[in-house]
């Protein structure tokens, strides 16, 4: 690679893949490593609707154009590239009908088969053409939240009944017989009636009696609501930094 050798090979994963005119031809998905040396051989670069397929191509001779990755084969010609089975490995066979698609040749002399890389595989860039520096690495925790939903809660409204006891007064006539003297005030009607006679009179009597009715009437509101209760939970993980030491080693004269 040119620009790309200056950057961790898992740098690519995510970048668009276009080809020499600026046509994207897909997502790298993946940056496979020769077993042997170690280095980057194959760019994983999804195409097709929604990424469904997976298609190889030579990491050399690729570059960086801004954030993008541009190969050196047309896009026609990585979206015809053999069908290989992205699994974390290539095998010799699949190797081989890559190399014949894109007309070149294993330079490395080893078997041919690699290794995806992914964010748990380091990448180093020391070599007799770089400087005396090295990169010294190591994972970070990031702690994030996310909502979920925890349980249902909802109203629920049924019919109770119960017996209710109360007195009510109610109001009865009575006949009872009252006798009053005649007098001047009275006599003309106590004088009207004949002789001596039998004679009956009748008086309706009246009574209260209880009439009960029901209506229905609105008593109280009841509403959801909801609370949030924050509570402290622990993170126990483990991360894993890179070290770096000297060996120094003599030279025997």
């Amino acid at each position: 690679m040119t620009q790309a050798e200056s950057s961790p090979v898992t740098d690519l994963i995510d970048r668009n893949a276009i080809d020499s005119d600026g046509k994207k031809i897909g997502t790298v998905s993946d940056v496979y490593l020769d077993n042997q040396s170690g280095q980057p051989e194959w760019l994983a670069v999804t195409t097709g609707m929604f990424g469904s397929k997976v298609s190889f191509v030579p990491i050399a001779g690729a570059e960086l154009v801004d954030d993008d990755v541009m190969v050196g084969y047309p896009t026609s010609q990585v979206k015809d590239a053999p069908r290989c089975d992205a699994d974390g490995e290539l095998s010799p066979e699949d190797e081989d009908a890559l190399y014949a698609h894109y007309g070149t040749q294993d330079l490395s002399g080893t078997s041919g088969v690699q290794t995806t890389v992914d964010g748990d595989q380091g990448y180093d860039t020391s070599g007799p053409e770089t400087d005396d520096a090295m990169t010294r690495s190591e994972e970070q925790i990031d702690v994030s939240t996310q909502t979920r939903q925890a349980g249902t809660a909802r109203l629920r409204k049924w019919i109770e009944t119960e017996n209710v006891q109360m007195t009510v007064p109610i109001r009865r006539e009575k006949a009872r017989m009252v006798t009053e003297p005649v007098t001047d005030a009275n006599r003309d009607a106590a004088m009207s009636g004949g002789d001596l006679t039998d004679e009956e009179h009748e008086v309706t009597l009246s009574e209260e009696v209880v009439d009960v009715s029901k209506k229905v009437v609105p008593k109280e509101r009841v509403r959801l609501e909801k609370e949030v209760d924050t509570e402290e939970v622990a993170v126990d993980e483990q991360v894993r930094k890179e070290r770096i030491q000297m060996d120094e080693g003599n030279d025997d004269r």
